[in-house]
This record gives C-alpha cells, structure tokens and sequence, in this order.
C-alpha cells in the first residue's frame, strides 16, 4: 500500500532524477516548488517504484518517473479504495490525458481551465524585447535606468536577508494580513528565501538608492526550461517589475531555450500582465477523474 508523508529536503536528489525522467515543463514539477508550498498546499509526497508521488490539497498530480502506467494506476486507485477518495488528478501533460484516454477511454473524464495554464516565453524574447511588441517594456526600462540610482545583483548568502526583509514591506504595502491567497503567497516566499541554497534556486535583486526594491528567483525545471517561481517588486518604483525581469534573463545562463513563469490563477491584473510579455506557448493542464 502506497504510504505518503510530509517532503524533507532529505528528498530532493531521488526526487529530482525521477522528475528528469518525464522532463515536464509545468511548473509543479519541480522540487523547489513542492517543497516552498508544501505547507500552503498540504503537499504529501510517496515513491512508487521509479514514479514520483505527490498529493496536494486531497488531489494527485500525476505522477513524474518512468514504468508501467496502468501498474501505476492500479496502485493509486487501491489507495484511493482504501481511503475511500475517487483517484482524480489535478494537474497533468497533455500527452498524459491523451495515453489515459487511450488506455482507459469512458472510464476517465477529462477537463482543463485556463486559470491554471503556465506561461511559456522564448528566452531569446525575454533578454533581448526586440521588436514593436516589446516597445513599452523597453520604454519603461530606459525611463527607469535614466530617473533612478539602481543596481542588480544576485541573491548571495551576503544579501538573501534584505530580500527577506523587503518581502515583509511588500506584505505591509499590500495588505497582506487581509488576504489569505496573500498571506499564502507571503509564506511561501519566506520558506523559499529560508531554504535558498539547499533548493538549488537562481535568483537576483535590484537596489533602487542602495535599498533592495525588487526581487526574483526559481530554478531549472526541465532539459530547456527555467521556472520563475517568485517575482516581487514594491509598487511605488516605476519600472521595478519589468527591470527586474530583464536584468535576472539577461544574467542567466544562456543555456535554455523557454522560462516558465507559472500560471495567472485567474486573476485579471496578473493575467494582463503575463500577457503583455507574449508568451510563445501556454503550457496546459488536464484535470482527470476516474469515474
């Protein structure tokens, strides 16, 4: 019988190979990010054979790895029997709702919402904003770079504590102990920023008058793919948001072809803006419940 227990830190090695094996691009298959919102989302994880296990809020995520599917799934319904739950899955490939639909055809039900695509961007994009498309975001970085006394640099173990310091001022500005999806949000930042190093993140900050004003960071997510899994910027400096998003691209490693920057949640502002930086793809996500 399948047994799932709290993700340690402890985990990160055998979980990440697993996670290589599929080399998905949505933004929950990634170590960082399972253990950051592990206590937000009640995340529970287990090991069948070479597939990686995770629940979350009461609902799988279908499972990273390599082996046989239906052994699989044969193994997660008698859980689901045992505990008295419908096996669903919240979040999967398109390429796995469509082997499920083939192997299980009417027995499955499969639905999508838009609110939870992640945004795919070209890198190339990202770093260089050529083109008309890109002419306000430009506009903003040049206006920014001429009004302000600014600095980019990465998250080092020097300066990862005025990060922690300006995410409790974003929090103040933005009221965040009057919203629980903020507080969340909040929260999981902090675990992410505690364990920095041990989850392997990338990020960088930038300094408006020699005070941290903006932040970033997220990890490798797949063979080709970053996951920007936190972007924070005090609102109050014009141009804070696309300068630190241009500064971190342009500082990182040339070597993906995508980044991820994770889905919009159904929020209209944040829907905007995702998409005022043209993503060259949406990442889709299946919900499959098995009747």
């Amino acid at each position: 019988m399948l047994e799932l227990r709290e993700i340690q830190l402890s985990d990160k090695y055998w979980i990440k190979e697993l996670l290589s094996y599929s080399d998905y691009r949505g933004c929950e298959y990634s170590f960082g990010n399972n253990y950051a919102w592990r206590n937000v989302y009640d995340i529970k994880i287990g090991r069948f054979k070479d597939f990686y296990i995770v629940k979350s809020n009461g609902e799988f995520i279908f499972p990273a790895g390599k082996g046989n599917i239906t052994e699989l799934i044969d193994h997660l319904k008698e859980y689901c029997r045992f505990h008295g739950e419908e096996l669903t899955f919240c979040s999967s490939d398109k390429s796995v709702a469509e082997r499920l639909r083939e192997l299980y055809a009417n027995e499955v039900e499969i639905s999508s919402n838009r609110d939870y695509f992640d945004y795919i961007y070209s890198f190339e994009d990202l770093a260089a904003l050529s083109g008309k498309k890109y002419h306000s975001k430009r506009n903003f970085i040049n206006r920014f770079k001429q009004s302000q006394d600014w600095s980019y640099e990465a998250i080092t173990a020097e300066n990862i504590d005025e990060c922690k310091e300006m995410n409790k001022r974003w929090c103040e500005a933005n009221e965040c102990s009057l919203s629980l999806a903020k507080t969340e949000e909040s929260c999981a930042v902090e675990n992410g920023l505690n364990n920095f190093f041990e989850l392997d993140f990338e990020g960088g900050l930038l300094r408006v008058g020699g005070k941290v004003q903006a932040f970033t960071f997220g990890e490798r997510l797949n063979s080709d793919t970053f996951v920007v899994h936190v972007e924070k910027a005090m609102t109050e400096i014009t141009g804070a948001y696309p300068m630190i998003n241009y500064e971190f691209v342009n500082h990182l490693r040339k070597e993906f072809t995508y980044i991820n920057r994770e889905e919009d949640m159904g929020e209209p502002n944040l829907r905007k803006a995702k998409e005022s930086y043209r993503p060259v793809f949406m990442q889709e996500k299946f919900q499959i419940r098995f009747r």
